[in-house]
């Protein structure tokens, strides 16, 4: 029941940011195209260089909780 209950939870948290995350989007979208090539470049740029960090924290945290669950089996 618990478990049904905290996946729920994410289902509906990761809904509700999703929709916020789109409206970003379309503005980025509009921005970049108006910087044109060379600026659009740069925007991606920016974006994978501040999701590098959190995307890297995630990672690394699944792995140590995978090992760690398989040395218990």
């Amino acid at each position: 029941m618990m478990k049904k209950t905290l996946l729920s939870l994410a289902v509906l948290t990761f809904t509700a940011t999703l929709r916020a995350a789109a409206q970003g989007c379309s503005v980025c979208t509009q921005t970049a195209n108006q910087l044109g090539k060379n600026g659009a470049e740069g925007l991606n740029m920016g974006i994978i260089y501040l999701a590098f960090l959190p995307l890297t924290l995630i990672a690394v945290l699944a792995i140590f909780w995978w090992r760690h669950n398989r040395a218990r089996s």
